[in-house]
């Protein structure tokens, strides 16, 4: 398992007069090829690559999203969009943590659309998003489900490089979840801190001292029989992690408290393994990457 703080970019940020922002995209569009799942369509743009592995026996099609730039500065932002076609399966897994460097003012935005067809299976799966002190984020998650369509998507927060011994006592996070079922919106959630950190991290209203927090999103068709199984998978992969689970009009919502990062991850993937070979009959195992 790679350090949870590994810290390949400076704290500080670069001097305006030779700082380039960036804005990466990446398109990615799977679709039914007779009894497989394909690649249809491909585009992406640096920092931003797609790579792709021969998935296990019997699991679905698999895109690995590089960031060549290994993190954030104030005002880069990534735009994708992951598409799965109707009758298809596919997941999207990232091949690292993404660092939120300390913002000079300038905001990161990070716009992820996850798309299903009719009847089609896809799977978002990030790694951690390293938040440094004094980072500026917007990140915004989409789903868009057609009828008989189902999204697992996920999303992972560290406040801090913890290996370095960083706390994050200030900065801007907005983040932000929209689920569209046929075009209507069926949920909408969002996580807002600002300021102190400190005081809003350690309330028991807040974060309860929380340094990694996760957020897993379960839509679409019968999603509300998967409750109690997902409760009780919390529960099986708990190993000092504060775990809930609630379904919201059509939408299961299941999330993740813990003080080490670690902790959290272990949980977070035992957890998605196992729910996707229960939802899914998948094989309950992640792609190799995120082992790495």
């Amino acid at each position: 398992m790679k350090p949870m703080s590994a810290a390949i970019l400076p704290s500080e940020p670069p001097p305006a007069a030779w700082r380039q922002q960036v804005h990466g995209f990446a398109d990615i569009r799977f679709a039914r090829r007779g009894a497989a799942t394909g690649l249809v369509h491909l585009a992406h743009h640096e920092p931003l690559r797609v790579l792709f592995s021969q998935p296990a026996a019997n699991d679905s099609a698999q895109a690995t999203l590089v960031n060549m730039s290994g993190g954030l500065i104030a005002g880069d932002r990534l735009d994708i969009d992951f598409s799965v076609g109707e009758d298809a399966a596919a997941i999207c897994v990232a091949s690292a943590a993404e660092k939120v460097c300390r913002s000079d003012g300038g905001e990161c935005h990070i716009m992820t659309n996850i798309r299903a067809g009719e009847n089609a299976w896809a799977e978002w799966l990030p790694q951690e998003t390293i938040f440094f002190n004094g980072a500026r984020l917007r990140r915004t998650t989409c789903l868009h489900l057609a009828r008989g369509a189902r999204i697992l998507a996920g999303e992972f927060l560290v406040l801090g490089r913890i290996a370095s011994g960083e706390t994050v006592s200030s900065g801007y996070l907005r983040d932000v979840w929209r689920v569209h079922q046929d075009g209507r919106l069926m949920w909408v959630d969002a996580l807002r801190m600002d300021g102190n950190f400190l005081a809003l991290g350690a309330a028991r209203a807040g974060l309860d001292g929380a340094r990694a927090v996760a957020t897993l999103v379960f839509a679409g068709r019968d999603v509300a029989g998967s409750l109690e199984p997902a409760r009780g998978l919390q529960q099986a992969f708990g190993g000092g992690v504060l775990a809930s689970a609630s379904c919201v009009n059509g939408v299961l919502v299941m999330r993740w408290l813990a003080v080490e990062p670690q902790a959290l991850r272990a949980a977070l993937g035992n957890f998605w393994a196992a729910f996707r070979h229960h939802a899914a009959g998948l094989p309950a195992v992640l792609p190799r990457i995120w082992h790495v």
